[in-house]
């Protein structure tokens, strides 16, 4: 679906296993529309061999979205939550970021194309900050995004385990999490060569089309 699909691969999976001298790599995404649920019940705490159970009755108490910037060098995560979910938060967030940054480094960001990413005045703000430098990843390749290992952890061992009466309880309880492992950060680390990726991805597309599919 992506005629860069190749290209795109081999630029990133190059970032994360031979990165730039003098430059920083972040994995930039966001999680929308994170809901703040409160469970009618309290989860049952877990007993040896048996897994969590809890309530699938619950009070919605609002939603927020959660903006995040990992580097991939040393795991360090930037992170916030805004309310909405627009090129307007992505900008104040890409301020957030280049608040949190030394000086005298590039600066390159793996994203993927949501439209809010690719807005005139995104763009205008990139131009303002030459430092910077997008790498989209490849359509349907989120996988490629390392900050979405970071979500998919969050997912299964904060939003999902939570119960929270109110949105505010919600941010803090992810905005924690994540701050947590800055303390003594590691970074998850990439082995799978762009060849090995692409090898995998043609064995694939041929199966599919002998099934016919």
């Amino acid at each position: 679906k992506d005629p860069q699909f190749i290209e795109k691969v081999r630029d990133i999976v190059g970032l994360y296993m031979n990165p730039p001298d003098r430059a920083i790599v972040l994995c930039v995404d966001e999680k929308s529309q994170v809901q703040a649920l409160n469970r009618t019940q309290p989860i049952l705490p877990l007993a040896p061999g048996v897994p969590a159970r809890q309530s699938h009755d619950y009070e919605r108490h609002g939603v927020t979205s959660l903006f995040a910037a990992m580097d991939v060098a040393s795991g360090v995560t930037i992170s916030n939550c805004y309310r909405r979910h627009r090129h307007q938060e992505f900008l104040r967030f890409l301020n957030d970021i280049d608040a949190n940054l030394p000086g005298g480094f590039d600066v390159h960001l793996v994203m993927d194309n949501y439209g809010t990413h690719k807005v005139a005045k995104v763009r205008a703000w990139m131009a303002r900050h030459p430092r910077y430098q997008v790498h989209f990843t490849p359509t349907s390749g989120s996988w490629l995004n390392l900050v979405e290992r970071l979500f998919a952890e969050l997912t299964e061992r904060c939003v999902r385990r939570g119960s929270h009466t109110a949105v505010r309880s919600l941010e803090k309880s992810m905005l924690d999490y994540l701050d947590n492992p800055n303390r003594d950060p590691k970074p998850f680390v990439w082995t799978a060569s762009a060849d090995i990726i692409l090898g995998k991805v043609e064995r694939l597309c041929k199966r599919i089309s002998r099934s016919g599919h």
